[in-house]
């Protein structure tokens, strides 16, 4: 009886000829494209500059420096900088020293230290992934930029390590305050 039933409501479905189930199926999928792109171009437009780069054969020497070039023309609003950081189970620490140089375009430079926690107490990694963990760190809030022009932003660890394993991309995010 239960086989029957499969098979007459089967049967039902297939001899539908309104072409209700295929329109109604079409007009979620647009709505759902319509949406997405809404989201997609709403949120890109607060992101002024994101750019990640990558470890080379994922051993940070202590010598290297990951440079961020940009543009800013507009001044007028404040942004938030962030650290955007993509580490692996090989990192071999909770934390990581970072020194933070921005060059404005008059060539005059603000360096500061930051730390990043990448794991809690326990050694459960904090950032979001599965094998490759992403966490961003606030570097600054609410900031104006003093000027228009091309602005560089260096970043390299202040670990004691000269050859540090296990982060694999290092970037910066410069988007609008809210």
């Amino acid at each position: 009886m239960y086989h029957s039933f499969l098979n007459n409501n089967s049967q039902h479905r297939n001899t539908d000829d309104t072409g209700f189930h295929r329109e109604f199926g079409f007009s979620i999928l647009c709505a759902f494209l319509v949406a997405s792109c809404f989201f997609f171009f709403s949120c890109s437009n607060s992101i002024a500059f994101s750019e990640f780069m990558p470890v080379q054969d994922k051993v940070w020497d202590k010598q290297a420096e990951f440079v961020f070039h940009f543009e800013m023309n507009d001044i007028t609003i404040p942004y938030n900088i962030s650290l955007q950081l993509r580490n692996s189970r090989l990192y071999p620490y909770q934390n990581l020293y970072v020194i933070f140089e921005e060059q404005n375009p008059l060539g005059i430079s603000m360096k500061d230290t930051i730390e990043c926690i990448l794991a809690d107490s326990t050694g459960k990694w904090t950032g979001n992934g599965i094998t490759l963990f992403q966490k961003q760190f606030l570097l600054k809030e609410n900031y104006h930029f003093p000027d228009t022009g091309t602005y560089t932003i260096g970043v390299r660890h202040a670990m004691i390590d000269d050859h540090l394993k296990g982060i694999e991309n290092v970037g910066i995010l410069i988007e609008k305050a809210k």
